[in-house]
């Protein structure tokens, strides 16, 4: 593997809220070290799953100047790409200050139909405004949500004119065959993560860094297995990445971000957890029976043992909802 600034296992991390709908810093700290304790290698907050462009921007530079400073920088990767240009710039700013360089930056995304040189322009002003050597963008391309795709002429422009800045992306448009793999590929040495733990074993093969993924909140000692074996050359790495694609599989047949904070609910027997932004709402009753009863056939409370608390309780349990009014 190529010595990359981030690799390994990233979680999208999620963002615990307070009754008020405010980000709750406290219980994401500890969110983020159970993540490190358990098989991450490094944490992205203000992620499409930890509900960022559901938030004022007030909210996240709050967010940004209270965290970063908890968690270990170098583990750190903060979303601060914008539907505004300015907005994006702040939140960079910020996320520098706080001692953060690396950071995750959508493009400018509410008018589509962008042309290349549009969206590389935006990126490169970025880049020259803020000026900074001490920056590290992965770019993130998830066209499916942002409706402005990132493409391969942009990717190799970037890194072209900005090398020791533009060094990452994650690509969550989940197309390996006529994205990821033509990335890694092409650009070895740039750390292309996939959006999805089902391609971490590809990845680490194809020379890639890794993943960055929503689900890892809850897989992340399965997803470090597959690495951990991967790396000692054992044949059983395919057999856990198997296993770990089962049960992300399973898990993305739900509204992931209402799953997640289920489930990590159950995990910190904390109901508090289910608080959510609109416009997600959480999921219904039956569902929750329906996802750990999922769960269970796929076999995730065999591997992930930080849940063998609930395994036992599972049909029973029934947290309370939040007082939100969501």
């Amino acid at each position: 593997m190529a010595d990359f600034i981030l690799s390994g296992v990233l979680a999208a991390s999620l963002t615990p809220l307070t009754k008020e709908l405010d980000p709750d810093t406290g219980k994401l700290i500890v969110h983020a070290n159970w993540l490190l304790d358990n098989g991450c290698d490094g944490i992205a907050i203000l992620g499409t799953t930890g509900e960022a462009n559901s938030f004022s921007l007030k909210q996240r530079l709050d967010l940004i100047a209270q965290v970063a400073q908890r968690l270990p920088s170098e583990k750190m990767m903060i979303g601060t790409g914008c539907c505004a240009f300015t907005d994006t710039l702040s939140l960079t700013r910020a996320a520098l200050a706080s001692g953060c360089g690396n950071v995750l930056v959508l493009p400018t995304f509410y008018y589509k139909n962008q042309s290349d040189d549009s969206v590389y322009a935006t990126f490169a002003e970025v880049i020259n405004r803020i000026g900074d050597e001490r920056l590290r963008i992965f770019l993130y391309h998830f066209p499916q949500m942002s409706g402005t795709p990132i493409s391969i002429g942009v990717v190799e422009r970037l890194i072209k004119t900005y090398p020791k800045t533009v060094v990452g992306l994650k690509d969550s448009s989940g197309e390996w065959d006529t994205n990821t793999s033509v990335l890694l590929k092409n650009f070895p040495g740039f750390a292309t993560f996939s959006g999805s733990e089902q391609f971490l074993l590809k990845n680490l093969q194809a020379g890639g860094p890794g993943c960055i993924s929503a689900t890892v909140n809850v897989t992340a000692p399965m997803a470090q297995t597959v690495i951990d074996l991967w790396r000692t050359g054992e044949e059983a790495a395919e057999g856990a990445q198997v296993q770990l694609t089962r049960v992300r599989q399973a898990l993305q047949k739900f509204p992931v971000i209402a799953a997640l904070k289920f489930l990590t609910s159950l995990r910190m027997g904390d109901a508090d957890w289910l608080n959510i932004l609109l416009p997600h709402l959480n999921l219904p009753q039956a569902h929750r029976q329906e996802l750990l009863a999922t769960l269970a056939e796929v076999e995730f409370f065999n591997h992930v043992t930080q849940f063998a608390v609930q395994e036992t309780d599972r049909h029973s349990h029934r947290p309370a909802e939040p007082t939100s009014g969501l």
